[in-house]
């Protein structure tokens, strides 16, 4: 299997309200930035979907090391919660239904594809590549604003 490094990083600009990820992915001496947003979501929907288009970017099945400041997802896979909730049909300990479930499944499935080894990274702090997510995150958080409050002015967001 191939090894790939992927950094991730989402934002959200309000919880909710617009947000952006951003992924880089390093395979040998390439390097890949892609980002996107969406207009109302949440931080955790953007850190899950960070991961998941970092991972759908591949082409072929890789061996993974993934570097997230989420604990939400890092933690997911490192104290074994997808596992359990797997097991109890996505329900968590307390028998309520897993927040952003499609996510987790989607990226559930991304992990049979690829073997993947999540590491958290401190966030905001002195890792270029996890900056840079956050830059790329930052910036389609603010577009995706700058469409909303444009939107409004114009009416067709009432």
């Amino acid at each position: 299997m191939e090894k790939v490094i992927i950094y991730t990083d989402g934002a959200c600009s309000g919880n909710p309200g617009p947000g952006g990820w951003g992924t880089i992915l390093m395979y040998q001496e390439k390097k890949k930035e892609i980002s996107g947003g969406e207009k109302d979501t949440t931080n955790n929907v953007m850190e899950l979907t960070a991961v998941i288009e970092g991972l759908k970017a591949l082409k072929f099945p890789c061996e993974v090391d993934l570097y997230s400041d989420s604990a939400y997802v890092v933690n997911a896979f490192d104290k074994g919660w997808i596992y359990n909730w797997v097991k109890n049909n996505w329900k968590t300990a307390g028998k309520d239904p897993v927040k952003n479930q499609e996510l987790w499944q989607e990226l559930y499935a991304l992990t049979k594809t690829h073997k993947v080894n999540f590491h958290k990274v401190k966030g905001h702090s002195d890792n270029e590549f996890n900056n840079r997510c956050d830059e790329l995150a930052r910036m389609a958080t603010l577009g995706q604003a700058q469409t909303r409050q444009a939107q409004t002015r114009h009416g067709k967001n009432k």
